[in-house]
């Protein structure tokens, strides 16, 4: 095998799997048929049973012995003479080695092929259970390729048509079934349903969308018959730039693995050194044969590889996208998180947070007349006004003489009565004379939007609206300092007040507000120069700057936003901030994961070489020791897998949609 990274291989085709010289021993193994291997060993097996019958001199049990060996054996042979071709001294020939110096041990020619097979059989065997093993830790992502249908439906006028996905172009109108997976971005023009978008965003609950939504190619439509027009297609879907990402940070490396990579081509002398001296004060073949088998470094190799596949596995399953695997490294190391506030900390859309009816009516009969005059209304406003009112499962009837003036408000008739609605001034400018405003305790300098009802001319009560911060910011941000970041700032473009009274809610001691880009970049640097790691969170646009300015960049909710996922190092394809403390504990126990593989990898050939060269490891041990050994760094690399369990009961309407306004579930009333 060589060398190189057995899991992180760098993707490549073959016009001839069978004759690629730049794949390594786990290529060949995997390619390698399995009912050859089992011919090898029926031969192997056949040789003891007539052994056991006819005794050590019988030929045709020799034979048998012999074929076995040499079925088992040549894949061995052929990739060592592969090497030696290409002028590179690999492990492969430690292997070989071990393969032909077993064949001249024993005491009998058949006990030397008979432990040739055995030592060829388990070291195939090993081969195989790593290979499969790993690619058991990878079908999380792997199964990524094989989400976007190869056909859709395509409308054209009255008729459909099924046409390859690849066919699509921006514009087209496809049709969505029950239980298709989309094949394309788009916004739906007409329908609803139920989409399963885990593989984009990592919810775990389906989400509600109709008309005027966007869904993402590769995520399911549970119900519902969906006609959507397609905004993305092919490779430049959200979908095909995850899977991208995800494929191109397989093929990059930990720092360790490539100095790893460049040291290793000393080891296989070495190792021919210490069997020469094996040899030369003990004269025995066993013992040689122990030391090359059990010196094979595969758990070594292994140690970093399966734990940073496993790590990038549960990232993806959780919708944390990491471009380059040595920012799991470097994540275990931040000490110092920059947030930026809108679209980040908060959720960048307006909500209902106060409302203040006045005299004896009741929140909800205020809300429900807000509501019904707005109905018709495209105002951020309005939209956060039609969500509460959906939550409160008020029935909103549509309002008559709608009429609505620019950056003013609403004028319209709700069950008759005449209803004013938006600013002070709109109100005064329609007859409403009270000194209403005296009665509001928000101040709108703290990012607070005020809209000021009126019925038939009298005021009747006051509605506050903010920029929500996210439900789970507080609590996130408490969780990253327990896990020993040292500092947390909000850097902000907005107002001052605006900005302090966020960070006062989620608990954020530094603020540093009315930023422009270039003072959030100056901000992250003068951080670094005090010997901060600093993280830098943002929505990806307008945050580019200071996203490549940090040690390590984040995209906030980069599902559907292309500068998003371009100028970040990591991607969260949904908003949840929850996946920052996961992302720190994950890189910190893969971190742990792969130091324990090393150790264990390094002291498993140290100790094996010294029992081996004692004679207390025969071949045969020396083959079943270096499987198990292997197995035991894949399965301890294999516990990543599950990391971040506990966030997959997140509620996904929190982050359902960020073109619609996320609503507190139980306003405040004055």
């Amino acid at each position: 095998m060589q060398v190189s990274s057995q899991i992180g291989r760098k993707e490549h085709n073959h016009e001839n799997e069978n004759d690629c010289d730049s794949c390594g021993h786990d290529h060949e193994h995997t390619n390698f048929r399995l009912t050859t291997m089992i011919a090898g060993v029926v031969f192997i097996v056949n040789s003891f049973i007539m052994e056991w019958f006819t005794g050590t001199d019988n030929q045709v049990a020799g034979i048998s012995a012999f074929i076995g060996a040499m079925i088992l054996g040549f894949p061995i042979l052929r990739l060592a003479v592969k090497d030696i071709k290409r002028g590179m001294l690999t492990i492969n020939e430690l292997v070989a080695i071990a393969f032909l110096a077993a064949i001249a041990s024993g005491e009998s020619q058949l006990g030397g092929y008979q432990t040739a097979g055995i030592v060829a059989f388990f070291m195939l065997l090993g081969e195989l259970i790593e290979t499969r093993t790993a690619a058991g830790a990878r079908a999380s992502i792997a199964s990524l390729v094989k989400l976007t249908p190869s056909k859709a439906r395509r409308i054209i006028g009255k008729e459909e048509e099924e046409v390859p996905a690849s066919e699509l172009k921006i514009g087209d109108v496809i049709r969505i079934r029950p239980g298709d997976n989309v094949a394309a971005d788009g916004k739906i023009i007409s329908g609803q349903g139920s989409i399963n978008q885990a593989n984009i965003t990592g919810e775990s609950l389906p989400v509600d969308k109709s008309s005027g939504d966007e869904v993402f190619a590769g995520t399911t439509n549970l119900n519902g018959v969906l006609e959507i027009e397609v905004t993305r297609a092919g490779e430049d879907t959200t979908f095909g730039r995850v899977r991208d990402l995800i494929l191109s940070a397989e093929q990059t490396k930990l720092p360790i693995m490539r100095i790893i990579d460049q040291y290793m081509g000393y080891y296989t002398p070495l190792v021919l050194v210490i069997a020469a001296i094996v040899w030369f004060f003990t004269h025995d073949i066993e013992r040689v044969v122990s030391v090359l088998v059990i010196a094979c470094p595969c758990a070594f190799i292994l140690a970093s590889p399966t734990a940073m596949v496993a790590a990038l596995a549960s990232a993806a399953r959780l919708g944390v996208l990491i471009k380059n695997v040595g920012d799991i490294e470097i994540a275990a190391r931040i000490n110092a998180f920059v947030f930026d506030k809108t679209g980040t900390l908060t959720t960048g859309q307006l909500a209902v947070s106060r409302l203040a009816p006045q005299g004896e009516l009741k929140p909800a009969e205020l809300l429900k007349i807000a509501a019904t005059a707005e109905k018709f209304s495209n105002h951020p406003t309005a939209k956060a006004l039609a969500t509460l009112a959906k939550e409160a499962d008020l029935d909103l009837t549509d309002p008559t003489d709608f009429k609505e003036t620019a950056g003013k408000g609403v004028e319209a008739k709700v069950d008759g009565a005449n209803i004013v609605i938006g600013r002070a001034q709109w109100l005064r400018d329609n007859g409403v004379g009270a000194d209403f405003e005296s009665q509001v305790d928000l101040k709108e300098a703290e990012g607070y939007s005020l809209l000021y009802v009126a019925k038939e001319g009298v005021f009747i009560g006051w509605i506050g609206l903010q920029d929500a911060t996210r439900d789970e910011a507080k609590d996130a941000l408490a969780d990253l300092l327990n896990s020993g970041v040292q500092r947390i700032a909000m850097v902000s473009g907005d107002r001052k007040p605006v900005a302090s009274r966020v960070a006062a809610e989620i608990g954020c001691a530094e603020v540093v507000a009315e930023c422009l880009p270039q003072n959030k970049v100056d901000y992250v640097s003068d951080l670094k120069k005090r010997g901060y790691r600093v993280a830098v969170i943002g929505d990806g646009v307008n945050d580019a700057p200071a996203l490549a300015a940090g040690d390590m960049g984040v995209a906030m909710g980069a599902a559907g936003s292309e500068v998003a996922i371009q100028s970040a190092t990591i991607a969260l394809m949904n908003s949840d901030l929850r996946r920052l403390p996961f992302l720190v504990r994950l890189s910190r126990q893969t971190r742990t994961v792969i130091n324990q593989n090393f150790l264990f990898g390094i002291l498993f050939i140290i100790g094996g070489m010294i029992g081996a060269s004692y004679g207390v490891i025969n071949p045969i041990v020396a083959a079943i020791l270096h499987n198990a050994g292997s197995l035991i760094v894949v399965f301890n690399s294999a516990r990543l897998v599950r990391q971040g369990e506990e966030l997959e009961a997140f509620d996904a309407n929190i982050d359902k949609e960020d073109s619609i306004p996320t609503a507190n579930p139980s306003p405040q009333t004055a």
